[in-house]
């Protein structure tokens, strides 16, 4: 306290700032990946009694809230480079340039934040979730995940790698324009059940595509971190947590 003055390192401003542009960045991301998924309609965001979509077409259900997250947080992070000229252009002593530019860009970061942090709540706590969708959309994309897979499965019963490789290349190629040009099903599993160079059942393909036994260290990694990194979290902060968000005008 002994050194502080009328003006200081407007450094710490920019520190300050990058910070929130930080908060602003991951809130962002979330919220692209969460108009992504709505587009495939496997997640949702809450949708009130009465909520209209959009004004021009009723059935429409669009994610408000992720949008709105996206709009401030790149308000956020376009201010955050305030605070880096200003430190990079200071004078000797504290000039208008620098006040009037701080007394705009500070405040209207932490404001934009905090609406930011609002609107995350507001959606976390009332995601939906479509599994028969999600089911639906990976099952589709399963076989060309899982040609490793198969490809292992199919050497183990004594088939040539490189041969076996170069074929569900080709069938992949084939299926895939199946569906892209021609709307079809995917069909990778029947083309492959069909070759007998591969020696395996349509039966054996699907078991050796379960997804349950593609997802490597996900489940306990995904477990681990929630347990050891998030669950500490929320408990030091539960009694700001405590507040009830679900009902939070937005």
């Amino acid at each position: 306290m002994k050194y502080l003055g009328q003006t200081y390192t407007r450094k710490l401003d920019s520190r300050v700032l990058s910070l929130l542009s930080q908060i602003a960045q991951s809130a962002s991301k979330f919220a692209n990946d969460m108009r992504l998924l709505q587009h495939e309609k496997e997640l949702e965001e809450p949708f009130e009694t009465g909520q209209i979509g959009s004004s021009a077409m009723a059935y429409k259900r669009n994610p408000m809230r992720s949008e709105r997250i996206n709009s401030l947080s790149r308000h956020v992070i376009a201010l955050s480079m305030d605070p880096n000229m200003t430190a990079s252009t200071q004078w000797l002593e504290r000039t208008l340039d620098d006040s009037a530019n701080k007394r705009i860009c500070v405040p209207e970061a932490f404001l934009a934040v905090d609406s930011i942090l609002i609107l995350y709540a507001n959606i976390t706590s009332g995601i939906v979730v479509y599994e028969n969708v999600i089911k639906t959309n990976m099952m589709q994309e399963l076989p060309f995940m899982g040609t490793e897979e198969i490809l292992m499965n199919a050497v183990l019963k004594g088939g040539d790698r490189q041969e076996l490789h170069e074929k569900i290349r080709i069938y992949s190629m084939e299926a895939g324009r199946e569906v892209k040009e021609f709307g079809r099903p995917n069909d990778l599993v029947e083309r492959i059940a069909k070759d007998d160079t591969f020696g395996m059942s349509k039966e054996e393909i699907l078991s050796a595509l379960n997804p349950e036994n593609l997802c490597g260290r996900s489940t306990n990694q995904v477990t681990g971190f929630i347990e050891s990194v998030v669950n500490p979290i929320l408990e030091q902060y539960q009694e700001l947590l405590n507040i009830d968000i679900g009902n939070v005008k937005v």
